[in-house]
């Protein structure tokens, strides 16, 4: 479903939601336990429900300058295999969600992974016909030098799946993908800032507009208890030292001041200030 909107200067950043959904987190996140969860009030009620099951989402941001658009994390995507079995053969109506949102896949001008785990590349393709095939026929497809070569020396996942078959190969063979470095920059509100960890040359995306900023945090970040506690690590994180001290250090950068901190998988509403909580940070939203 087509989510929220908002406005960066005088560029739109559209939210369009794969999945939804409450509890079972924690299988990534095993420091964020029901208990301690519920000790950090202000994740309730939009984060994390009064049990402390915590929510999140699966979504695509669709960044819209005026002159392009530009597509960031294409989710989980139908007819894939997947071994997590919520998302093995999965069937949405996520492309009708874009296009009623006005923005259907021939107008789309390019499409920016974060990194290349399973949630973040699935609709780069589809399936016609028994074959993977680009979505987005019109978009060059972005995708970090560093990131591509590590997953392609490491191929498909034992745990994903064949993500790298199904949803990375196909658009290099179409000759739709571009490799580029970890800084680069989209358009002239668009450019890419590292935060390493997650994936070894994982980026998140900084939008700057007419005085106005965003930062689109990919999964630096995965739920906004990591803002109370940039410590707590996802067990799918390549290098969790490194995940933790890129934390540290984008909360240092961006805290108190008036840039919009998109979560890439934070449920509604998504998407707040970083603000100073004692000798922490919280998401005022």
């Amino acid at each position: 479903m087509a989510g929220e909107k908002w406005k960066i200067g005088g560029v739109t950043v559209t939210r369009i939601v794969e999945i939804e959904m409450s509890g079972g987190l924690s299988r990534f996140l095993p420091d964020a336990t029901r208990e301690a969860v519920s000790e950090i009030p202000w994740l309730q009620p939009h984060f994390a429900n009064a049990d402390g099951r915590m929510r999140g989402s699966i979504h695509a941001l669709i960044i819209d300058t005026g002159d392009a658009c530009v597509v960031v994390d294409t989710c989980v995507g139908n007819d894939k295999v997947r071994s997590i079995s919520a998302w093995d053969h999965m069937q949405t109506g996520f492309l009708d969600d874009m296009a009623d949102a006005g923005y259907p896949t021939d107008a789309v001008d390019a499409v920016l992974c974060t990194h290349l785990h399973v949630d973040h590349v699935g609709w780069n393709t589809r399936l016609e016909k028994g074959r993977w095939v680009p979505t987005f026929p019109n978009a060059r497809y972005l995708i970090g030098a560093d990131e591509f070569a590590f997953w392609e020396k490491r191929g498909n996942d034992e745990f994903f799946g064949p993500v790298f078959d199904d949803s990375v190969k196909p658009v290099f063979d179409a000759g739709l993908a571009d490799l580029v470095a970890m800084d680069y920059r989209v358009t002239p509100e668009i450019s890419l800032l590292p935060t390493p960890g997650h994936t070894p040359d994982h980026v998140s995306v900084l939008i700057s507009s007419q005085g106005e900023d965003a930062l689109i945090t990919g999964d630096f970040l995965h739920h906004p208890y990591q803002i109370a506690h940039p410590e707590w690590c996802a067990n799918v994180d390549e290098d969790s030292t490194r995940a933790e001290k890129t934390r540290r250090e984008i909360f240092q950068r961006f805290a108190d001041t008036p840039t919009l901190i998109i979560g890439t998988h934070f449920a509604t509403p998504t998407a707040g200030r970083l603000v100073t909580d004692g000798d922490t940070y919280r998401l005022n939203v």
